[in-house]
């Protein structure tokens, strides 16, 4: 079954896009701005991340106020900066008695050899994205945070293909959403989990399709790979009620929508992460819930990298 539709069917949820074409990097934010509960997995071993202890069960805030998805490697995370200013403009945040503190988790993505090393989201680039934020469907492909998004770069820079971000949604029978928007910039290949094809990844000069995996078997006695060029990062909404535990195993299980879609995933090489939003009061059935973040998940990477001219 294809799940198309987009974080935004979850009520509330505001996505906003801002996109340095030239540089080729930008930024996404994620809006939800009466607070959501909030849980996050990282499950790569080279994430660029801010504001991810407090989702911890335990810990005392529960609710965060916007996700941040950027390029820019860590110094995209100053793209929260500007979300932060914005909410505090419109009264948004964790009351402190003498403020309100707006909680803006981040995770970013490595583009810095794609367009410029020196030219990455900023606040302003943050607090642009909040501006033109809306509950109508994201575009999908070379925008926001996948501006500079690649895929299948195990073979190199040279062999691989654009990556980009994309969403999608899942509606259960009993009326309850879950939506994922994802930004794909893979070390590894992009398959479609339905019918299993390659869909985006490495290709040879003759335009023969090439496997990630492989290529890693084959380096195996020998120097290393790069690290830290990759990363796919993402963020789950749902309409569903839920604490911070169960959004942390939803964040947790949705990662299966990775590996179904993304081959080789969760490297040494990449900081793979993704945050869980619960922003409703419905009931649902928790693992029909978590089915359905894992097959949103997988369908919003294969719309990052097959939207528009590239569909």
């Amino acid at each position: 079954m294809r799940y198309q539709g987009s974080i935004t069917d979850v009520a509330g949820i505001r996505v906003g896009h801002v996109s340095d074409r030239p540089h080729r990097t930008g930024c996404t934010v994620i809006l939800a701005t009466a607070g959501a509960v909030a849980g996050v997995s990282v499950r790569g071993a080279a994430p660029g991340t801010r504001e991810t202890d407090f989702m911890r069960p335990g810990n005392a805030v529960e609710r965060a106020h916007a996700v941040v998805l950027a390029g820019g490697s860590a110094f995209g995370l100053d793209a929260a900066t500007g979300v932060m200013n914005w909410c505090e403009q419109q009264d948004i945040g964790f009351d402190v008695g003498v403020a309100k503190v707006p909680i803006i988790p981040a995770a970013v993505i490595f583009d810095l050899s794609v367009g410029s090393a020196q030219v990455r989201p900023d606040a302003q680039m943050g607090y642009d994205a909040c501006l033109v934020a809306t509950e109508n469907p994201p575009e999908q492909g070379l925008v926001g945070a996948g501006t500079g998004a690649t895929v299948g770069k195990a073979y190199g820079g040279d062999f691989a293909m654009p990556g980009g971000i994309g969403t999608s949604s899942v509606r259960l029978p009993n009326g309850v959403t879950v939506g994922a928007i994802v930004a794909v910039n893979a070390l590894g290949d992009i398959f479609d989990p339905y019918t299993l094809e390659e869909v985006a990844g490495a290709r040879s000069r003759d335009g023969r399709w090439l496997s990630g995996s492989d290529a890693i078997l084959e380096r195996a006695a020998h120097q290393p790979m790069a690290m830290g060029r990759n990363t796919t990062i993402g963020v789950i909404a749902t309409d569903a009620k839920l604490d911070k535990a169960q959004c942390n195993r939803l964040a947790e299980i949705s990662h299966d929508g990775m590996a179904w879609s993304i081959r080789p995933v969760h490297t040494m090489l990449d900081g793979d992460t993704l945050f869980a939003l619960s922003y409703g009061e419905k009931q649902a059935e928790y693992n029909a819930l978590c089915i359905a973040a894992t097959q949103a998940v997988a369908q919003a990477i294969v719309n990052a990298v097959t939207a528009g001219e590239r569909g």
